[in-house]
């Protein structure tokens, strides 16, 4: 595609959006934080000492060993990170087994959702998706009028792979994919994923967004970025948001086919990367002691809550993350209102015309306050 042709477009896009929307926070609450059920536009909470368990962070992070690293790196916070972040893409390029060039370092994984979902835009046709799911790129996408069609999960809140595989169409230009999957956490494994993801790069670029695979054993890890070392048309987008702990410094990174990466890292605006964050990221990357207690704790709190919902005989998928999906036993604003007063933040989801709670894994300890509390919001 002509390179200037997609900058005019690019800048059009961005009068147009400027036009309706104030660019910077109000923008990225928009798009990255925005309600996903009625009962969320019409709640706003007034109370900013809370439990959060409704953005799915890590209550353990970050790691001992990434707080001395940002502390060593101090005396490189009056440097903008261009160096830093050529070294950090060979480090990650070795890591996952590829070149330096099939890699983007992004300001969070939410930039790499952006981006994409602007390009893909911009070059015009539908992004495709299941229905719930992370849905930041297709909201971008849907800002810059494209269309998102939509595939609901099956009945036990999994990709209904067949259904997905029938809904591409001649103008499909990209296939989301959240694997685990971020509301409900649940998983489609191992080789199942990537076989459906090899088939459908046939025809159409396939987004495998990865920021919660670290919640799952080691060995359960089947990554995408196999099929991208194979040349497929598949980007995988990863973050050091979730087990890392280091949602606050916003690191992540996209691997792809080097035009791939060309294509969509020309909408990127910089330098947006932050010392502190490389810093942190560089040596969190082999900390498997932090990264196995993060998986241990998780994985007690998580049965904790998820036996709870079994004794209330109230349905969720079988997640394998630090979020649960689960039908609200009460009206989504009456939740919010309540569980906010007992000092905790969840989310309310709407779903086939239902309202859904859906909610973070916190410590045991928050976990076992937060039953107590929910029982009294919907007793």
């Amino acid at each position: 595609m002509n390179k200037s042709i997609n900058r005019r477009a690019w800048f059009k896009s961005t009068l147009v959006l400027t036009g309706g929307l104030a660019v910077s926070s109000s923008l990225v609450n928009q798009l990255l934080a925005a309600p996903v059920s009625e009962a969320e536009r019409l709640f706003v909470p007034d109370n900013d000492k809370l439990v959060r368990l409704g953005s799915n962070e890590n209550p353990y992070g970050p790691s001992a060993l990434a707080r001395k690293a940002i502390q060593e790196s101090m005396n490189n916070f009056n440097r903008y990170a261009f160096e830093h972040v050529r070294e950090f893409k060979k480090v990650l390029a070795e890591k996952e087994g590829v070149s330096p060039d099939h890699i983007a370092v992004v300001n969070g994984s939410s930039e790499t959702l952006c981006l994409t979902g602007m390009a893909i835009a911009l070059e015009g046709g539908a992004v495709l998706s299941a229905f719930p799911t992370f849905r930041s790129l297709m909201d971008y996408a849907e800002k810059l009028h494209a269309r998102w069609d939509k595939v609901d999960l099956d009945d036990f809140h999994k990709h209904d792979l067949d259904a997905l595989a029938a809904a591409v169409k001649s103008d499909t230009r990209l296939m989301f994919l959240c694997n685990p999957n971020n509301p409900t956490g649940t998983v489609i494994e191992g080789k199942k994923y990537l076989s459906f993801c090899e088939e459908m790069s046939k025809k159409t670029l396939v987004f495998s967004d990865e920021a919660y695979l670290e919640f799952l054993e080691p060995e359960e890890q089947q990554s995408a970025v196999e099929l991208v070392r194979k040349g497929h048309n598949v980007l995988v987008s990863r973050t050091f948001s979730k087990v890392y702990g280091l949602a606050g410094l916003r690191l992540g990174y996209a691997i792809g086919q080097p035009e791939l990466i060309k294509r969509i890292s020309q909408y990127q605006m910089g330098p947006m990367i932050n010392q502190a964050g490389l810093a942190a990221a560089k040596v969190s990357l082999n900390d498997k002691e932090f990264t196995k207690l993060t998986r241990t704790k998780n994985k007690e709190a998580l049965e904790y809550f998820q036996q709870y919902l079994d004794k209330k005989g109230w349905f969720h998928g079988q997640s394998r993350t630090n979020c649960v999906l689960f039908p609200a036993p009460k009206d989504g604003k009456t939740i919010l209102s309540e569980t906010v007063k007992r000092g905790f933040q969840i989310r309310i989801w709407d779903y086939q015309g239902k309202e859904w709670c859906r909610v973070s894994i916190g410590t045991l300890t928050e976990m076992k306050a937060f039953v107590k509390a929910f029982d009294e919001v919907v007793g």
